[in-house]
């Protein structure tokens, strides 16, 4: 095998070859770099043998996407990245169906969305035992979850974290009423799992004089979110998700979700069974992998694309390079 791979890069017109055409897909964009090999061994069997990635159209999952397509290079298949597919529910039918072979998944996301659970299950480790056990009857192999959780939360600036000794959203009942101040997008304001029954499971309901006033909750777009809870002029804490580069750009802090409420969604590696079962040491590599992905590794790599502007592939390459997984033949990696 050659020590430097290529990977294909779908476009429109093989889009529409996997009946996908009305879904409004757009290239996967951008490019993936040549890669050399490091600690991901190939795997037996591999040469020559095409795998299809998918992921869906945002940042974090443009990363992951790249993130799965180099990893497969590098165990020795012939990659095709699907990676930019508009939306959930397009991504997921194309992996039911298996015209794709591999993506990263949230277990929130399968649990909820997918298989049409109302609520999450409390334990991350049962949750995903869950998904894994249902997906199985959907020809769906999930490998291990990887540490990285990315939720809905609440962040707060440091002056308001510092002034009350909060570490916990149980501590928003410490903070006086007047300044229990909520910035929250319009969804997250009238999600089942968002803030009504939030602060009610933290004793502090909304529309009540002694919780949170309804005058105290402001309904703003997601960016804006991020920004007015770091400026504190419109609210003291944001509902954040979990993994956004946004959250240590703007020196907030997440509050621990210490009653266990929100959803997990922990990303796990996700093979079509029949290429799992083909190739069985192929998960081994997704899950080598996916080990490393944390909180705060999302967030460093999310940063990198939405505060920089860098391209999803290279910060994905350049990642994967500063963990030995793969090596840069051209010496040309940026240091993350």
């Amino acid at each position: 095998m050659s020590s430097h791979k290529r990977i294909k890069v779908l476009g429109l017109g093989v889009v529409a070859t996997l009946a996908l055409a009305g879904c409004g897909l757009q290239p996967a964009g951008s490019y993936v770099p040549e890669l050399g090999q490091g600690s991901i061994e190939p795997v037996e069997g591999a040469e020559g043998q095409e795998l299809v990635v998918a992921s869906k159209n945002y940042t974090e999952q443009l990363i992951l996407g790249k993130i799965a397509a180099l990893t497969s290079s590098a165990a020795g298949f012939e990659v095709t990245d699907l990676s930019n597919i508009p939306g959930s529910q397009p991504t997921r039918q194309i992996m039911a169906t298996h015209e794709a072979d591999v993506f990263f998944e949230y277990t929130g996301s399968a649990w909820l969305t997918y298989l049409g659970h109302e609520q999450g299950i409390k334990d991350q480790q049962r949750q995903w035992e869950a998904v894994r056990d249902a997906d199985a009857e959907y020809g769906l192999t999930w490998g291990a979850p990887a540490p990285m959780n990315n939720t809905y939360a609440f962040a707060a600036r440091q002056e308001i974290i510092d002034r009350y000794g909060m570490k916990s959203l149980s501590d928003i009942a410490k903070v006086p009423v007047e300044e229990r101040t909520f910035c929250v997008e319009s969804e997250f304001n009238s999600r089942q799992d968002g803030i009504n029954p939030m602060l009610e499971t933290y004793g502090i309901p909304r529309g009540t004089p002694d919780g949170v006033p309804e005058d105290n909750i402001a309904i703003l777009d997601t960016g804006s979110v991020y920004t007015a809870t770091a400026d504190g002029e419109t609210c003291n804490f944001g509902e954040v998700f979990t993994t956004d580069g946004r959250i240590p750009a703007l020196n907030l802090t997440v509050l621990d979700d210490d009653k266990l409420f929100f959803p997990h969604y922990n990303v796990a590696p996700v093979l079509n069974t029949e290429m799992a079962e083909r190739y069985p040491e192929l998960m081994d590599r997704y899950e080598q992998v996916s080990q490393e992905l944390d909180n705060e590794t999302l967030q460093q790599l999310n940063y990198r694309v939405d505060v920089e502007g860098e391209e999803p592939a290279q910060v994905a390459f350049d990642w994967m390079v500063s963990e030995g997984f793969i090596t840069d033949p051209g010496g040309n990696a940026e240091e993350g």
